[in-house]
């Protein structure tokens, strides 16, 4: 499997695959309206164009072949010394085959050579992620609720891993 970064030519790819997995994702989670308001919010094609043309936001994909398996991105410096993970998500049924340990290990590379020293992350309280995330060595730092419009409001745990240099 090879992971390789995504530019403003493969938005139309994002916002597909992550048609295919927001909704199993947070379905238990979300109402179907806060589910359709964040997906426009974060996956539309201006949005994406946005984040990757104007906020400084890398994204990965996860190929093999002409297979997409998943996708990521990260800001690098989000903050002194530490690389900010925006999102991380593995197709459904591509879920406990390594993808996401690769997506992860891909932005620690990147984070690392960057000279960044940590990486943080949110995650939804209710999110199963979160047993992902501590397993590959994130702790908790905090809680955040992060309102996004329309009424909606994001219930996150704030997550950190330090990158150890050799």
């Amino acid at each position: 499997m090879e992971i390789r970064k995504a530019g403003p030519t493969d938005t139309a790819l994002i916002n597909s695959l992550a048609a295919m997995v927001w909704e199993p994702t947070y379905r238990e989670i979300l109402t179907k309206a806060q589910l359709d308001y964040m997906f426009e919010m974060m996956y539309s094609h201006a949005s994406l164009q946005e984040q990757l043309q104007h906020k400084g936001h890398q994204f990965l994909l996860a190929q093999e072949g002409s297979s997409f398996y998943g996708f990521a991105s990260y800001e690098l410096n989000s903050k002194p010394g530490a690389t900010k993970i925006h999102k991380l998500y593995v197709l459904p049924e591509s879920q406990g085959r390594g993808v996401g340990a690769l997506l992860l290990k891909a932005i620690e590379r990147e984070a690392a050579a960057a000279g960044n020293t940590a990486i943080t992350l949110n995650v939804n309280r209710f999110n199963k992620a979160f047993h992902f995330y501590t397993k590959t060595g994130f702790t908790k730092t905090g809680e955040e609720d992060i309102h996004i419009g329309n009424g909606y409001l994001m219930e996150d745990f704030i997550m950190e891993k330090q990158l150890h240099t050799l």
